[in-house]
């Protein structure tokens, strides 16, 4: 039966960051620029990996798919905050509320379940290196990214849909500055403490899974390494897990703050900046750990960025020489003689 208080909205209205009304400024100065650096980065990583034949490797491949994903996660969330901080259009869609969540979670979920691929990649690649050429082949590499970009997917429609199948019946402003679940909930008229007990269990299963998987991988490496009788094979072998060990220390830090928390009404506006760690600042740090680490990126980096400078070089150099014969060679000749 139909309550009378029960609306269907139109829209709705992020408030968020109406907590902070002198810093928000400094907040979208602060949190473009982020984003400028997360764009950029993830760009050239996929770049340099596309353009340099000895990254065609699975690790890399799917080091391209999760440098991609994350530009998706970033899109789906940042421009609208920019905008809301800026502009003050802090309004959206009740259609544009349902689109923004399942990206949101589709996106996130994908992420973890690369990170757990690339950690099974390492697995292969260290302790089964004899194998791996026929383990990690080209199609079981593009079907591990077609089956994360999948189960991604999924799981952001299942919890969409368990979420906005809710009747709201209570104030359309969401005390946030994108479309959390959480705060969604609570302008539900019934169903939103059960709903929001399924999703969290569903969420942390979903990121517990992959975390211990990943960690079975790394207890797996971390016994196959130790046995190594080469200080230098250890070396290597650490090198190549440092920079995917520090995203994952990261990735599920930041997941396990937001999805662990305490939810008060009073902490509504430390809530806003706790969840600002995990879709600003986890996206910013991602490139940036991979790029630095990673030696074979930083070497491909520089080596695409001398190949293209030396093309350029090349390009403007015969242009000059092109313009002087077809313009002011005909000129200067005639006056000297």
């Amino acid at each position: 039966m139909r309550r009378e208080n029960q609306t269907v909205p139109t829209g709705f209205a992020f408030i968020g960051f109406s907590y902070f009304p002198k810093l928000q400024a400094v907040l979208f100065v602060l949190f473009l620029l982020m984003h400028v650096v997360t764009l950029v980065g993830n760009i050239m990583i996929m770049f340099v990996i596309r353009l340099n034949q000895q990254l065609h490797v699975p690790m890399y491949f799917f080091l391209s798919a999760l440098s991609f994903s994350e530009i998706c996660y970033t899109f789906s969330i940042i421009p609208k905050m920019l905008s809301g901080l800026v502009l003050g259009t802090r309004t959206i869609s009740f259609l544009g509320c349902a689109a923004q969540m399942h990206f949101s979670f589709m996106f996130g979920f994908t992420h973890s379940f690369l990170l757990t691929v690339m950690g099974y990649d390492r697995y292969v690649a260290i302790c089964q290196p004899l194998h791996y050429s026929t383990v990690m082949t080209s199609r079981a590499c593009t079907q591990l990214v077609a089956a994360s970009w999948a189960g991604g997917g999924l799981l952001g429609l299942l919890v969409t849909s368990a979420v906005f199948q809710l009747p709201f019946c209570q104030s359309h402003r969401i005390d946030h500055f994108f479309c959390h679940v959480p705060p969604i909930l609570q302008l539900a008229c019934a169903g939103g403490e059960v709903v929001g007990t399924v999703v969290g269990i569903f969420c942390i299963t979903a990121l517990l899974g992959c975390f211990l998987f990943i960690l079975l991988s790394y207890a797996f490496i971390l016994g196959w390494i130790l046995q190594m009788p080469s200080a230098k094979g250890r070396h290597k072998a650490f090198s190549a897990c440092a920079s995917h060990i520090t995203v994952v220390v990261v990735h599920y830090g930041c997941a396990s703050v937001i999805y662990l928390k305490h939810q008060s009404p009073r902490a509504a506006g430390a809530s806003v900046l706790i969840d600002v760690s995990y879709t600003v600042f986890t996206p910013f740090l991602s490139p940036i750990i991979f790029s630095l680490r990673n030696k074979d990126i930083k070497n491909a980096f520089w080596k695409s960025l001398k190949k293209v400078f030396v093309q350029d070089l090349v390009s403007v150099t015969g242009v000059i020489i092109a313009n002087f014969y077809l313009f002011i060679f005909p000129l200067v000749v005639p006056c000297c003689f």
